[in-house]
């Protein structure tokens, strides 16, 4: 099967074609609950939730980011009931993550201003790649020993002192992305499509979840956003697209940066 290659077709003839335990990460925001047009396609969720199972390694890792529409007043919770099927097959729920928008679509008059998705790291066992990002700034990276005192061996009790500690230390579990035009991505011709997730956001989830040379793999590729991210990381990338619109689309914006295209 080819790598770093976008399959023009449903996700399940291109997962149908992959060897058992074969992806080392999935980076993907699935068409949900019809709150995007993508061009008319559905999809048919357990059935690409079971092979994503088969075809993810032990110790992989699926990135799920989804939201609910609101349906007769009350929220669908279609995420946490993928969530609950994800893990019912087998996977982990490793993590409920939260991506955090800078702006809002206005909700009706009865809601709080709506500004987050879900980021459900789903995991094949326990995660054999996690490289943390530490970027958030420690308040006190000096501290002292707590007033608590050692008892040398000559029988004196001495001040434990204080102790230099990170500057920076692991981020929270709560991303924020700035988003839209200019933001989510400098690439233009993305925002013809209807629902690009940030660069950052795949970057970030990337990095933390695979190494160098790893493949990683979105079912729902879109406008390109993984496969780009992908390719800047040095990771190997497969993705599925049954939009040839979106496959065209994607190309474009990835042609600057397969111009001289490595299998890492």
């Amino acid at each position: 099967m080819e790598i770093n290659k976008i399959y023009n077709e449903n996700c399940l003839d291109t997962m149908k074609r992959m060897p058992d335990n074969f992806i080392d990460l999935t980076v993907t925001s699935p068409p949900y609950d019809n709150l995007r047009d993508y061009n008319g396609y559905s999809f048919d969720f357990e059935s690409i939730a079971k092979e994503l199972y088969r075809v993810t390694k032990q110790g992989g890792v699926v990135v799920w980011v989804v939201n609910d529409s609101v349906v007769n007043k009350s929220e669908t919770l279609t995420s946490f009931r993928q969530a609950l099927f994800f893990k019912e097959i087998g996977f982990n729920v490793h993590d409920t993550m939260i991506y955090e928008k800078n702006g809002s679509a206005l909700p009706d008059n009865t809601r709080y201003l709506q500004t987050f998705e879900y980021m459900f790291v789903i995991s094949k066992g326990s995660p054999k790649t996690v490289n943390f990002i530490e970027d958030r700034k420690n308040r006190f990276p000096t501290r002292w020993g707590g007033g608590r005192k050692v008892r040398e061996k000559n029988g004196k009790f001495t001040d434990r002192g204080k102790y230099e500690g990170k500057e920076f230390g692991r981020r929270f579990n709560i991303w924020r992305y700035n988003t839209g035009f200019g933001y989510t991505t400098k690439d233009e011709i993305s925002f013809n499509h209807p629902a690009i997730f940030p660069e950052k956001l795949a970057r970030d989830h990337i990095y933390s979840w695979s190494n160098e040379g790893d493949l990683v793999y979105d079912p729902f590729m879109g406008s390109g956003t993984t496969a780009k991210m992908a390719h800047l990381l040095k990771r190997n990338w497969i993705g599925s697209e049954i939009s040839k619109e979106y496959v065209e689309l994607a190309y474009k914006r990835l042609d600057p940066y397969l111009k001289q295209l490595t299998i890492f």
